[in-house]
């Protein structure tokens, strides 16, 4: 990086409160995850509202109010990708989610922002995800281990593939 744009970086990051080391830890642009999910082919993003029908599951989800009104999501047949944030302990962490034919296909850790935690962008870990569906009571089929010192990070991962997984069964009725 050329000294300009990094004295820019440095009074952008600074003026948000952050500095360089606090900066997101970016393992993969959600485009690229999108792009890849299809072959490198995705198709026209789509957009769910969230109605004050659907707001009320997706607070349950989360234990706590969604601001947003809408999601975008992409969607060829019975394969979605989902683009959703969540706060680990402080700093929003961004996923990828593939969900296919009402399973969840694939989960990545794209941006990590927390200090500590980032562990559970490992396939040791999101392996524990795979096939995983969505029970009626909006929680996961399965039990999803943790990783000591990454609690909330955990935690968020297992909301947002809750998530999607809700998303996604809404979007069959399209």
């Amino acid at each position: 990086m050329d000294m300009v744009r990094r004295v820019f970086l440095i009074f952008v990051l600074s003026a948000f409160g952050l500095s360089i080391s606090e900066a997101a830890q970016v393992f993969q642009a959600p485009k690229a995850f999108v792009a890849n999910s299809f072959n490198g082919e995705p198709p026209k993003p789509q957009v769910l509202w969230l109605t004050t029908k659907i707001q009320p599951t997706v607070n349950e989800i989360l234990h706590h109010d969604y601001l947003k009104k809408r999601v975008r999501y992409w969607k060829i047949l019975q394969r979605s990708v989902w683009i959703l944030q969540e706060v680990g302990k402080e700093k929003l962490i961004t996923f990828g989610i593939v969900i296919d034919q009402g399973k969840l296909q694939q989960i990545n850790v794209l941006e990590y922002r927390e200090s500590r935690g980032s562990e559970i962008r490992h396939a040791f870990f999101t392996d524990q995800f795979m096939g995983a569906k969505l029970q009626e009571n909006t929680t996961l089929d399965r039990h999803i281990d943790g990783i000591s010192g990454a609690t909330l990070s955990v935690n968020a991962m297992i909301k947002m593939a809750r998530l999607a997984l809700y998303l996604d069964s809404l979007t069959h009725d399209e």
